[in-house]
């Protein structure tokens, strides 16, 4: 017999998709904080890791692994999560600022000074009396410190606003669902994002960030995030459906449709999402 057939070396018999670890990429985010705020560095990096091994593009992911990098002193391997960060995020402040700093570090003055400029062109566009005005200084002043110190730059990872509670967490999600019942999409983006950076890539705030951009007609943006949203949970009902219904706002129907008979093969016995979409398709072939 092979030794497939047998079970291999590991003595179970299973296929190799039915025993690797399934990993919550909330579950590990919040794992990740927990650690790197009791400056476990390593236990950090692993959780992390385990996240962007489903959620690759999640900026906050991004940044807090760099920080647990940055625990180890390990300021090249920072960099490349702090570069991912940015473009992914490019507005995310800690990022650039972390990311100006590790590159004096490694002795890469003028690469550094690309970000100290990156603060100079935001704050002159914010202006003194933006809510961003004095995280921009002091983001500012900690890359110019760097620069000045270069290789001997003191790099100390942050205290911040990712370990809030899960309480406040979840009074942003609320607070962003609220918005979006009152349609005041922009605003509802602002409290998704909070609950982003507690709880990390969560498929019902993908999905709702998803719609929430979907009605502000960013369609890119918003099927990035229902894909992103079905890839940490392939079966999440609510992104399935709202995704199906931006397809036939595009005029994509054979996708909503595609949508629909997943929602079918979930559904055995009928659900509110399927029967959502369904109406939707019903009404586009109407109106065709």
């Amino acid at each position: 017999m092979s030794a497939l057939a047998m079970g291999g070396g590991g003595g179970g018999g299973s296929m190799p998709s039915e025993t690797a670890p399934q990993y919550d990429p909330a579950v590990e985010y919040r794992a990740g904080l927990t650690a790197l705020q009791a400056q476990r560095w390593a236990d950090a990096e692993k959780s992390f890791r385990h996240v962007l091994a489903v959620s690759p593009r999640d900026a906050n992911t991004n940044y807090l692994m760099a920080l647990s990098k940055i625990g180890r002193s390990d300021y090249k391997g920072a960099r490349s999560y702090l570069e991912k960060a940015v473009k992914l995020e490019p507005a995310m402040i800690p990022a650039h600022e972390q990311l100006g700093i590790a590159l004096a570090k490694l002795g890469e003055a003028d690469k550094a000074k690309e970000q100290l400029d990156w603060f100079t062109a935001r704050a002159t566009t914010c202006g003194t009396a933006c809510a961003d005005a004095t995280v921009l200084q002091q983001g500012a002043a900690a890359v110019q410190a760097a620069i000045g110190a270069g290789k001997q730059a003191r790099v100390a990872v942050p205290g911040l606003l990712m370990f809030a509670s899960t309480q406040a967490g979840d009074g942003a999600y609320l607070a962003a669902v609220a918005l979006i019942n009152e349609h005041r999409y922009n605003d509802a983006i602002l409290s998704l994002r909070a609950a982003e950076q507690v709880f990390g890539p969560h498929p019902d705030i993908l999905t709702y960030l998803g719609f929430a951009n979907r009605k502000l007609k960013r369609y890119d943006i918003a099927e990035a995030y229902y894909r992103r949203a079905l890839a940490v949970a392939p079966g999440h009902r609510g992104a399935t459906e709202y995704y199906g219904e931006m397809m036939l706002e595009r005029g994509d129907v054979a996708g909503a449709t595609r949508m629909l008979a997943q929602l079918d093969a979930q559904c055995t016995f009928g659900c509110a999402e399927a029967d959502e979409l369904r109406r939707w398709i019903v009404r586009r072939s109407n109106a065709s």
